[in-house]
């Protein structure tokens, strides 16, 4: 079997295969509380998706590697739960910004970040920008979780699927019952949903209250609105049949879009 993990790769396959500069994916995740009943380390179902992608674009004729996961993301919401561990977004950053290097270094210009994280995202548009300006490299980014909610409604149909959304339910806790089936404790999962309120307004995301309309933002604490780990939608709605779907679709639009990247020039220019 064609190897698609960097670290399984010898250095010297590693000198013969990089020198024709093949897609490297670089996944990235977090480890913080994912609900009382799923893995805190979301960034393995990153990895797994990105290793798929990988695979299936080999076969299609895109050689393909995966680099090796980041496991720790940038700090958000998540502080207060315990057992987490995140990097600040200076030290986030900062690594991405070093890992990149590496590879640009080797002349790896064929980068797509497969993002697990919404506290990553604002430090790797910074960090990608930042080398798109200094070296002319265009390195996209996809991130994987958000692409799983546009996906729910055509999966589920638009009732189910705003159920089901959210932190702590779906699209992770369907994947994990895919992907990592022994790692979920669907008896761990509560009966019922809170819905916290502050300032005596229902709190609509994790630092976002509403009135009147609109969304405020708040300095509230992921412990004080979500406690079990769970916002905003019902895990117990998730199911191997949506992780199924879900997978499916990532790995065929990972796919997909790594034949794209790699037909497009290296060092790319806006086109009007």
């Amino acid at each position: 079997m064609t190897k698609v993990k960097m670290e399984e790769i010898t250095g010297g396959e590693a000198r013969e295969l990089y020198a024709e500069n093949p897609v490297v994916l670089l996944p990235l995740g977090s480890y913080e509380d994912q609900g009382v009943h799923a893995p805190m380390g979301d960034f393995i179902y990153a990895e797994k998706i990105s290793e798929l992608a990988a695979r299936k674009a080999n076969e299609n004729g895109v050689r393909t590697v995966v680099a090796p996961v980041v496991p720790f993301g940038g700090n958000d919401y998540f502080g207060s739960m315990p057992g987490g561990i995140a990097l600040s977004q200076q030290t986030f950053s900062a690594v991405l910004r070093d890992m990149l290097s590496c590879l640009l270094r080797h002349g790896l210009t064929r980068i797509v970040v497969m993002n697990g994280h919404s506290g990553n995202v604002h430090g790797i548009q910074a960090v990608t920008q930042e080398i798109y300006v200094q070296r002319g490299v265009l390195i996209p980014s996809l991130y994987l979780w958000q692409i799983g909610h546009r996906l729910l409604p055509t999966i589920l149909g638009p009732d189910k699927a705003k159920m089901v959304s959210g932190h702590g339910a779906d699209p992770l806790t369907s994947i994990a019952l895919k992907l990592f089936p022994n790692l979920i404790r669907s008896d761990l999962m509560p009966t019922s949903r809170s819905e916290p309120q502050v300032l005596g307004l229902r709190v609509s995301g994790f630092a976002t209250v509403g009135f009147d309309g609109i969304d405020v933002s708040v300095p509230i604490e992921s412990n004080e609105i979500a406690p079990n780990g769970i916002f905003g939608g019902d895990p117990r709605l998730s199911s191997v049949e949506t992780g199924t779907a879900l997978v499916d679709r990532l790995v065929e639009i990972g796919s997909a879009f790594i034949e794209h990247f790699s037909s497009q020039p290296t060092q790319s220019t806006v086109q009007a």
